[in-house]
Formats: C-alpha cells, structure tokens, sequence
C-alpha cells in the first residue's frame, strides 16, 4: 500500500466549500467566463482590455515572439489617468480612495479620488521641473505612506518608470538598484515609523547617492521630523516643491508597451533582478483578476491589501488594480502588533472592510496570538478572504476562514509572482468550490500545465514542475539590461515554456495544489519530501502555531529534515518540556506522512525569522541547519530572532 504523504492526505479528506448562494447569484464572473476564454483565450483578453480607456485603440492583440511578447499592439493609455481621472470625470470624485492608517494611534488621512488627482498632478509637475522625462526612472524609497502611492502614479502620469525599493532595505541595496536602473531622481522621507520609534530612510539614501554620481535630485517627505543631512541645490522637501505646483496637469498617452516600473528581485547570489512591467498589458490583467477575484463592487466595498508597496502585491493590488477599479482601499502603515495585538481587527471594525488581502505568514501568527483578539471586534462587514505569498497550509486556510470569517466568507488563495505581474491561479469565490489549502486551478486566460523533469504533461494527476505555456498580458517583459539572463532564469529549463520556479502537484479531483520552490523540495534518502508537506504536518498540531523546514546536508541521507516551529502560547504552557514535545512532533509528523518525513531535528523557538513584508527567511535557517556563519540579516524585522534560534540550536549540538 502507498503511503500518502501529508499534503495528499489533506486533500483528499479535507472539506470543500461551495460558494455562497447570495454570492454566486450576483458574482461578477459566472463559470461561463472559463468557456469563453478556452474558446478564444485573446479574444477574452481583449474584452477585459476594454475595461479601461484607451486613448488609441489596438490593431493587435498580441506579437508573441517567444519568450517575448507585445500585447495590445498600437494601442495607447495613460495608466494614472485610468486610476484617477476617468473616474472623477465619471462622477465619483468625492469616492474616499484611500483611507490612510499610520502606525501612531490616530494619525489618519482620507484622500477622495478628486484629491488624490490633484496631488498626483501637482507631483507629476514637480517630477518635470526636476527634469524627469517620459523614459526616464525614477526610485522611490518611501515608507507607507501615501506619498508612496501620489509617486508611483506621478510617474506613470509622465511615462516615466518607477523603480520602488523596500524601506527596510540598505544603502547598498539602494546603489545597486539605482544603478542598475539608471534613476536620475530618487524620492524618499526623512523616515517611518515602526512599532512606535522613528527610523531613518534619508542617511541610507545619503550614503548611496555618495557612489550613484547620476542621481541629481531628492524629493524628501517630512514624516517624522527627524533631523537630516541636506545637499544643497540636490534635495528637496517635498512640501517646498511639490505644494507650489499648479494642480492640473494635462497626461499623455502613451503606447501599451511604455516601460511602468522595474522591480528587483534578490535572490541568496547574484545581483538584483530588474524585472520589466509595461503599461497595458500589465494594468489590464491587474484589473481585470482585481474585480473577478475579489468580486469587487467599488460603489460598496472597503477594500484592503496589506502589503507593503515595496513589494509586486502592493504595486498590483494595493495601488494599480484597486485604483483602475475606482475603489475604496485602506492603506495601513504599521505592524500588525502596533498599538497592540488586535490593531489589524479594529481597522476593519472602524473602516467596515468587506475584503482582506494578506499573507499565510500574518494568518499564523494571528493564530499563534490567539482567537480572543479578533473575537472582541466586529469583524462582520468581510465578505471575502484572500491570501499571497506562499502556498497556505490547511489548517491556517480554516482558521482564517473560521476565526476571521465566520464560516461565510470565501478565501481566494492566489498564485502569482513578481515576475507574472498579476494574478495566475485563483478561485473565483462565486464559481469556485475551495478545498483548504488549494489555489485550486488557473485563472480563465491563464495556461498552466505540470511537467515532470523531461518537460512533459503529467496529464490529470501527479506532481512535478509548474509551468505557462501561453502568454499572458502582465508577463514580464524581461530583466532590465540583462537579455541573457531573461532568457536563461525563465526560459531555457523548459524550451517554449516559462517556468517559475515553483513545484505544483494535481489531485485525483484535478485540483491544483502549489507545493512552493522546487529548491524547497528535499531528497530525503531518494525520496523527494517537499517542506511545505512537512509544515503543514506540524502545523496540523494543535499545539504548533506556525513551522519553518529545510533541508540539510546529512553524511547518511544525502539531506535531512530539520524543522524549527513556535507553538501557541509559550514553551512553558507545553505539558511536556522542549525536548520531549520534539519528540512528539517527530512522531505526529511520521503519523501524518510516513516515517520517512520525520526531522532528524525540531527547535522550538518563540518567533522564526522574517522579513519585514512577513515573509520567513528560510535561507537563514539553512545557515543554521548547517552550522553555518549567518549570512546577511539586514532585511530582518528583528535580526535577535536568527540569533537566539543559531544559540539554541549550537546549544543543542554541545549536548550532543
């Protein structure tokens, strides 16, 4: 008898969830969408092309040279223009579109679409006295705040690319961005806020632009009046130039393929990727799969991503989908802690957000804190759940649903990544069932398939690579000046095949499950164990709130499974002591999956390391695994955490 593993265990018992009657009544996308796109997959891009407005129309669809592409040939837009003017010209000008949220307890603002126009075009107007030109790039290294959201669609206004950098990211960071893109401004604040101290951006941006000659002016947001270093004649506060501007500016159109931002992606080696976002393609498919996936209604949603802009979700679904869409969003500048543990819950109290946006890594640690905090507020206005970031283990998947959504709320699980643009893999809430801890199939207009190592279809069922086949209009245009390593990264393990990197498996019911990084897939003894199966064993615990695994090198195995894991409450509220609740959580996991997955180690520590936008930084634990010296902890939202994880582990080793 074959042993199922955890992960298809899971999904062959877990319940499905059929959309709401009320829901599905009323949806604005009904299964008839999938037949019409596997009918004609360009003529139903077109269609949701004609959501937005077009100065020029197209002559064609798409030029697909592969692995290039041109979609929406000889068309022209303005993508500000179809963010913000096309619906105040339509009346809604007085719609709030974003209800801004500052960490410090009441420092709030309300931008309607007519105000958020006419900052946007006063911005656009200083960008041009600065001298920035359609064409040119422009680096923007803010905090949350909405000065981050006015510059990108100032940008975008005047046809000029932004490259938005993460504001926890360093110096050096910073020179190799701006170098790389050739930005000739860089707009950035004297600071932000994070967990209630002020901290610095501009002494970063100082430092770099000391090695960035090019650069040759800085537009400085006051945020927290901190005391900065000034260069005379290069920078600028933004209230001095920018309030001065006249406060209309007439846009130009210009051709779909207008470069829209760069936004670079690192990885453990090599430098930073510039990946390639044009204009229509990228801003149809964001509003289209906006308004299907959540099945927006913009004249009564309250709408909320809470990722950071730095990141691709808060250009796509914080900023250019929601505003294509003329909806009402909030935009959150602090932690999900400040203020204290229910912050996020009464937001959506105060706001009444119908439709949240987050990441699996934010759902477990509101799991970890406990039921009580989001059962003392009114949560009663969400309407839809969605999750990014990474594949969602079932048990996070029903609490989310349970906990925060009263058992009536959809949870649309996503795939996608910052090289896709937007969306690929979805449910849509009022056509879709939902199995816990599936993005259960691709989106109409998206061509997924799952190949094994030889490039061929797995067909119906059976694991292996996941790859797209056909084009899609948000599709990178390729890595900023490095032709070759588009090519290579993208395109070349799989000829006439873009493959992202990701490991997919389809179920005996042909439901898509999302296994995370192939290079997160162990060989455990010749047997291919990926570390999310192995989380979501431990997670299923009751007593696990959250579980980070990787691999590590083992003179016996080849690779061994070593997991680090917070519980809820504390290591003190464990019946047993650390030690032996490892030892049952080995046996849980060889229960769930099959002694083969059982850790060679698990430590259990209070937090596990992440990044400031939440993700778990699992090359950290690799360095730990692996006794390693720990490399670089700078985009950390607490570098004590690998710390205190590298003593307990080498404690562990003195023991033996």
């Amino acid at each position: 008898m074959t042993q199922q593993t955890g992960l298809e265990a899971l999904s062959s018992e877990s319940r499905r969830f059929e959309p709401p009657a009320d829901l599905a009544a009323k949806a604005n996308v009904s299964a008839d969408a999938y037949e019409q796109a596997a009918a004609d997959r360009l003529a139903f891009w077109a269609e949701q092309a004609g959501r937005l407005e077009w100065a020029t129309p197209w002559t064609e669809i798409v030029d697909w040279q592969p692995p290039y592409a041109k979609w929406f040939v000889g068309g022209t837009l303005n993508v500000a223009v179809n963010c913000l003017d096309r619906h105040v010209a339509a009346g809604n000008g007085e719609r709030v579109a974003l209800h801004w949220v500052g960490e410090p307890d009441g420092d709030t603002r309300d931008l309607t679409y007519a105000e958020l126009l006419r900052q946007v075009s006063m911005t656009a107007n200083a960008l041009t006295e600065l001298g920035v030109q359609a064409g040119d790039r422009v680096c923007i290294y803010l905090p949350m705040v909405p000065e981050a959201v006015i510059s990108m669609l100032a940008c975008a206004r005047i046809g000029a690319a932004h490259s938005v950098v993460f504001g926890g990211f360093s110096a050096q960071a910073l020179v190799d961005r701006i170098t790389d893109a050739g930005a000739k401004v860089v707009i950035t604040a004297d600071g932000g806020y994070r967990r209630g101290s002020a901290s610095a951006l501009k002494p970063a941006v100082d430092e770099a632009l000391e090695r960035c000659p090019d650069v040759t002016a800085v537009l400085v947001v006051k945020r927290t009046r901190q005391d900065v270093a000034w260069a005379e004649g290069r920078d600028h506060w933004w209230a001095d130039l920018v309030d001065r501007q006249p406060e209309s500016h007439s846009a130009q159109a210009f051709d779909a393929e207008q470069p829209l931002f760069l936004l670079y992606t690192s990885g453990t080696t090599g430098k930073p990727k510039g990946i390639l976002h044009t204009s229509g393609g990228y801003l149809t498919q964001c509003a289209w799969t906006h308004w299907a996936v959540f099945d927006l209604k913009p004249e009564s949603d309250v709408y909320w991503c809470t990722a950071d802009v730095g990141w691709v979700t808060g250009h796509s679904y914080l900023v250019y989908g929601p505003l294509a869409n003329g909806v009402t969003q909030v935009m959150y500048e602090g932690t999900p802690d400040a203020g204290g543990r229910d912050r996020w819950w009464s937001i959506v109290e105060q706001y009444k957000v119908s439709i949240l946006y987050t990441a699996p890594t934010a759902i477990r640690t509101f799991m970890k804190w406990g039921e009580d905090l989001p059962g003392g507020r009114d949560l009663s206005s969400l309407r839809i759940l969605g999750s990014v970031g990474e594949p969602i283990n079932p048990e996070a998947w029903m609490w989310y649903r349970r906990v925060i959504g009263g058992d009536r709320c959809p949870v649309v699980d996503t795939w996608w990544q910052t090289e896709t643009g937007a969306m690929m893999v979805s449910p849509l809430p009022g056509v879709t069932s939902c199995k816990p801890g599936s993005a259960m199939g691709p989106l109409p207009g998206i061509s997924v398939d799952v190949v094994d190592g030889e490039g061929r279809s797995v067909g119906e069922t059976g694991g292996g690579f996941l790859t797209l086949d056909e084009p899609w209009p948000a599709m990178l245009r390729g890595i900023w000046n490095d032709d070759s390593r588009y090519r290579d990264t993208y395109w070349s393990r799989f000829p006439g095949r873009y493959f992202a990197g990701d490991g997919a498996k389809w179920d005996d019911e042909h439901v898509l499950w999302l296994l995370g990084r192939v290079d997160d897939v162990m060989n455990i003894s010749g047997h291919r164990i990926s570390t999310t199966e192995v989380e979501s064993a431990l997670v299923s615990h009751p007593k696990v709130a959250e579980a980070a695994v990787v691999g590590a090198s083992d003179e016996t195995t080849g690779q061994a499974i070593v997991a680090f894991v917070t519980v809820k409450g504390t290591v003190d509220d464990l019946e047993s002591g650390g030690d032996e609740f490892a030892q049952e959580l080995r046996a849980h996991v060889a229960k769930e999956i099959g002694p083969i997955a059982k850790p060679r180690q698990i430590v259990i520590s209070p937090e596990l390391p992440k990044t400031r936008s939440g993700k778990i930084m699992r090359r950290l634990l690799v360095d730990i695994a692996e006794r390693r010296e720990l490399g670089d902890v700078t985009t950390l939202a607490d570098p004590a955490v690998v710390q205190a994880i590298d003593d307990t582990m080498g404690a562990a080793a003195a023991k033996g």
